[in-house]
């Protein structure tokens, strides 16, 4: 049944405008799914979608680079998207401004913790050096992850993966874990998901409205730069 189906998807496969669509149809549907499971964290959109659209790749026999030559307009938005960022931190400014002190010891305190949590969870495991390096940059948003990276000796593209699964752990539990703590003021909420998870947490923490969304597109410029200039410094000190 595989053969057939990878046979009658390979004349279709080329075209940009069908991996598009197969990867809008499979958010549409993971947005769906998490409507009817009552908005669950867990329910993660993005996550299903990534697993929808990946068990289409696989049943039609098709190469990363033939679904990222039709897909990449869709991560050609990512920067738009982030940028965009700045319209709700705008309208929040005076709040911002409120809270920088919390926000500079939160920001320091979240950045380094990643790094150095990261690097520690893969000696302990028996992990290698590279894969290590791959790891201290995983709270920031991908492409940030991928350049410090690059720049420290670790493995671009597995830290992609690292940040990405990062942000949608952050984006299903860390809502649940501030509450939990009785932790329920949104610039709490919207910071610590930029900082911890990046866009993906970042938009989950939105739908707590546009101070929330403020106050993580802060956490996501924010904790870049700070790990972009950490980490180097970090990683040489261990090393």
């Amino acid at each position: 049944m595989m053969r057939d189906l990878a046979a009658v998807w390979s004349p279709l496969a080329p075209s940009p405008l069908v991996w598009i669509v197969v990867t809008l149809a499979a958010y549409a549907l993971a947005r769906r799914l998490q409507r009817l499971c009552g908005g669950a964290a867990l329910a993660n959109p993005v996550l299903i979608a990534i697993a929808v659209t990946a068990a289409v790749v696989l049943a039609t026999r098709t190469s990363y680079a033939t679904y990222f030559s039709g897909a990449q307009f869709i991560n050609f938005l990512l920067g738009p998207a982030t940028v965009a960022l700045a319209v709700p931190l705008a309208r929040n400014i005076r709040q911002v401004r409120g809270s920088l002190k919390g926000l500079v010891l939160a920001l320091v305190c979240g950045s380094v913790a990643s790094t150095v949590s990261g690097i520690a969870l893969v000696w302990a495991l028996g992990g290698s050096r590279i894969i290590a390096l791959s790891m201290a940059p995983k709270a920031v948003t991908t492409p940030i992850a991928m350049d410090v990276s690059r720049q420290i000796g670790g493995a671009p593209a597995l830290t992609a993966a690292l940040a990405i699964i990062g942000g949608i752990f952050a984006a299903s539990v860390g809502r649940r874990l501030l509450t939990i703590l009785r932790i329920h003021d949104h610039r709490a909420h919207g910071f610590a998901a930029g900082v911890a998870g990046s866009g993906v947490a970042a938009a989950e923490a939105a739908r707590l409205g546009g101070l929330a969304t403020a106050f993580a597109a802060l956490g996501v410029a924010l904790n870049g730069v700070v790990t972009a200039l950490l980490t180097p410094a970090l990683v040489s000190f261990a090393w």
